[in-house]
């Protein structure tokens, strides 16, 4: 096994913003609470615990409790759902989409990063327990999103009609998506594994919710990992109040909307990654997930018929707060509120948004969690980490844009010197001399020089770029290989964690990927892992 690390910052792939966070700017420094390093815990620690209560670790461990009914429990899972009614247990999260089958291959990092900072800090803070969580995000309804993954090239899809949030849509046609997946399998031992928990997990289960949980737990019991459904009545009248409060004075929607403002002054670069409307939560039926909206002192679900006065949506949300689902602006708020949480591990789309909630956290008096980047990874064949030597390819060169790539590795390989840098060079202190002339003589030259320098470094990129796709006709072969093996590690010129299934590295190498993973991922490294398996 060879381990390489690149700073996230190098490989190009993650935004302005989140590089800047990693880099702890101090221009961010409002937009969060405490920078995720060992030290910085302790305090974090600190803060939950006095706001915490008895009362909401017992609601979450009865919950708990029931949503584990029926399925087959580790000791370890088992214990850690104990220790949550202990207030010197905190939690640290990650949340995912229910998608197909897991999806992208990242969803294997963001619990493995999970599980491994949960090991991290019980040695730095033996005194305090810690638990893994995957928060399921069983109430968004973009089917579209989640409705399949793909394995070798190939888009695996559930194809049906679907409604209201995904979490309770029902397993039906998915025995058709099993024939055509297992059609791709063939009979060695791992692929067999990969058959069967398919099955288990989608035709014996009733909702997408229970399959999720089933496979989840599947994969990652044996390391404590507790999966929450959130979408449960008990847990969410801890949330009644804040409901009203949105949904009435809409504080969420003003406090957002001025970070946004505040954001977007520091760097122009910076993506807002979402907004927030005036009221947050949807309303949720059998079927039904549709925005609420306030218009003429009423309250309307969107696409429907149903409507409330001020009088009849306080008395719903009292009587029935499951029916209010938080959008993506209110859903960390819930998680924050019903968990004893110190920390949220997600990728960089979800920490960019998460930078818009401080305030509203500050405003509402839950204590801001600490944010960690998700570990990434890519993971290479031994052949094809031998086959990078023989073409001399750097790990790093990988995560070139194809473009750059072919040109880069061009310019390596050929006799022929293609890099007119030395050329435009000479030519620059040729037209100094020419400018410093002008302003000696006639001024109005300026402008004729000028002109004849832009025309003349004009004519040498164009040698340089003819030159160069002559030598990739010429070494058309070598263009051949490297793509090759680029295509193979970035799908779709992407990274590979957001294309490839999980299922394609388990067949690969079986029940040896998880506990590798879990041995080389280091959660607080603040690098991106290149990892070549025997």
């Amino acid at each position: 096994m060879e381990i390489d690390c690149i700073p996230f910052k190098e490989t190009k792939y993650f935004s302005t913003i989140i590089c800047d966070y990693l880099e702890e700017k101090k221009s961010l420094e409002p937009f969060y609470n405490r920078f995720p390093n060992l030290d910085n815990f302790k305090d974090q620690i600190i803060e939950k615990q006095t706001s915490f209560s008895s009362e909401s670790r017992n609601l979450l461990h009865n919950a708990l409790t029931e949503q584990y009914k029926g399925l087959c429990i580790s000791k370890e899972t088992k214990e850690n759902i104990a220790l949550l009614k202990k207030e010197n247990t905190f939690t640290v999260v990650t949340g995912h989409q229910l998608n197909l089958f897991t999806g992208p291959l990242y969803f294997l990092y963001k619990i493995i990063s999970t599980i491994n900072l949960t090991e991290e800090l019980k040695q730095a803070y033996p005194e305090y327990n810690f638990v893994p969580i995957y928060w399921m995000a069983t109430e968004d309804h973009d089917f579209d999103e989640i409705n399949y993954f793909n394995f070798k090239g190939k888009k695996v899809s559930w194809n049906r009609d679907a409604s209201g949030t995904v979490g309770k849509l029902n397993t039906l046609g998915l025995e058709d998506v099993y024939d055509v997946f297992v059609s791709e399998l063939g009979s060695t031992t791992n692929e067999k594994f990969i058959k069967e928990l398919f099955k288990e997990a989608y035709l014996k289960h009733n909702t997408l919710t229970s399959a999720t949980q089933y496979l989840a737990n599947a994969l990652f019991a044996a390391y404590g990992l507790v999966i929450v459904d959130g979408n449960h009545k008990s847990l969410k009248t801890q949330l009644i109040p804040h409901i009203k409060n949105d949904v009435l004075e809409n504080t969420s929607y003003h406090k957002v909307s001025e970070t946004i403002t505040s954001l977007k002054d520091l760097v122009e670069d910076y993506k807002i990654q979402v907004n927030p409307r005036e009221i947050n939560y949807f309303y949720i039926k059998e079927g039904l997930r549709e925005r609420i909206i306030a218009k003429d002192n009423l309250f309307y679900v969107n696409n429907t018929e149903i409507k409330f006065s001020k009088e009849a949506i306080v008395k719903e949300i009292d009587s029935f707060p499951e029916r209010f689902s938080p959008n993506v602006i209110c859903r960390p708020f819930y998680q924050e509120l019903i968990l004893p949480n110190i920390c949220y591990i997600g990728g960089g789309g979800e920490l960019a948004y998460w930078l818009e909630l401080k305030s509203f956290f500050n405003t509402s008096k839950v204590p801001f969690p600490m944010l960690l980047l998700r570990n990434s990874a890519l993971v290479v064949t031994k052949k094809q980490k031998e086959k990078l030597n023989k073409l001399d390819i750097k790990v790093s060169d990988l995560f070139l844009k194809q473009n750059s790539f072919i040109n880069k590795k061009i310019r390596k390989i050929s006799n022929i010197n293609i890099d007119f840098s030395s050329q435009k060079e000479q030519l620059e202190q040729q037209f100094k001399h020419m400018y410093d002339l002008a302003l000696k003589t006639d001024t109005s030259f300026l402008g004729a020089v000028k002109a004849q320098e832009k025309k003349q470094m004009k004519g040498l990129d164009t040698l340089e770029k003819r030159l160069l796709k002559a030598q990739k006709r010429k070494l058309k072969d070598h263009v051949v290989r490297i793509t090759e093996i680029q295509n193979q590690l970035f799908p779709n010129q992407s990274l590979q964690e957001r294309n490839k299934n999980f299922s394609e590295l388990y067949i690969e190498y079986g029940k040896e990927l998880i506990p590798t993973l879990i041995k080389v991922l280091k959660p607080l490294s603040g690098e991106f892992t290149v990892l070549t398996m025997d």
